[in-house]
């Protein structure tokens, strides 16, 4: 029986391998989430470099949010990491939500994203 830590890697690999095909040169939005707190990446995958992040720890994000793992921080950071995409020349990237269901705090920030301006 596997363990969850396998089965976290094994989904998360089914997610990369789907959108692998279909990139076309376009970076990556990486999302990751804890209990506490919500990040966002942009990657990429060929120079292995980070092109923008965003987080609910952020100095700013922390004095204007109660909480940073709500659908509000997801809200924020979705938006946050969509205007310094823009403000960089990014406008279409691929989705990776990793291991997490696209549901709640996931599905907020890609939907904040989206309206931020970012294609995917």
């Amino acid at each position: 029986m596997a363990n969850r830590k396998d089965s976290t890697a094994r989904r998360q690999r089914r997610t990369r391998a789907k959108f692998r095909l279909r990139r076309n040169g376009r970076p990556r939005l990486s999302v990751f989430r804890s209990h506490e707190h919500i990040y966002a990446q942009i990657i990429d995958d060929i120079h292995g470099a980070t092109l923008a992040a965003a987080s609910s720890l952020e100095k700013d994000m922390r004095a204007k949010l109660a909480k940073g793992g709500n659908k509000d921080a997801a809200i924020a950071v979705g938006k946050l990491i969509a205007e310094r995409a823009t403000a960089k020349g990014i406008k279409d990237v691929v989705f990776d939500r990793g291991s997490y269901i696209y549901h709640g705090r996931v599905k907020a920030l890609a939907d904040a994203a989206r309206e931020g301006g970012l294609n995917f």
